[in-house]
């Protein structure tokens, strides 16, 4: 490959590779598939991470097995720039919101939310979106699936 990208070499991207497919993958299961030492690995991932590019892992739930069963995209207009600071702030104490973009295009913001029903998606909308100082009007689309979820494949 002997790629340079933002100053990661060919075993970095090699380990984040491995990381993306299984982030529970030990690394001296790496280290063996990668044949460098378990320390090298070690080292490579303090690098990663004080560089900002690997933040953590993440744990995938099913959240219809948990009685979540409405997936949405909300695309919420603001009055005017000035109040997207305050509107974040208030998108961030809504549990519902699982993913939140600023935005170019007919909306100011775009929010990923997941409801257990209508009615509670019904709820979220009018009297926990709609209500914030700053949000003007929403418009919401009802995701049926989603074929797609990955990473970037960066190799």
């Amino acid at each position: 490959m002997n790629l340079q990208v933002n100053g990661l070499d060919d075993l970095d991207l090699q380990i984040l590779h491995i990381l993306v497919e299984d982030s529970r993958t030990p690394y001296l299961e790496i280290a063996r598939e990668c044949h460098v030492s378990g320390g090298t690995i070690h080292v490579r991932m303090k690098k990663m991470e004080d560089m900002g590019i690997i933040k953590g892992t993440k744990l995938i739930v099913d959240n219809t097995k948990l009685g979540y069963d409405i997936c949405c995209l909300v695309g919420i207009y603001i009055d005017k720039a000035a109040s997207y600071p305050k509107v974040l702030e208030a998108m961030r104490d809504i549990k519902e919101i699982v993913e939140l973009y600023y935005i170019t295009g007919e909306f100011s913001i775009f929010a990923k939310v997941v409801c257990r029903s209508i009615a509670d998606l019904q709820d979220l909308l009018l009297n926990r979106i709609q209500v914030v100082e700053g949000v003007q009007r929403t418009n919401t689309f009802m995701a049926l699936s989603q074929p797609i979820d990955r990473n970037v494949d960066f190799s």
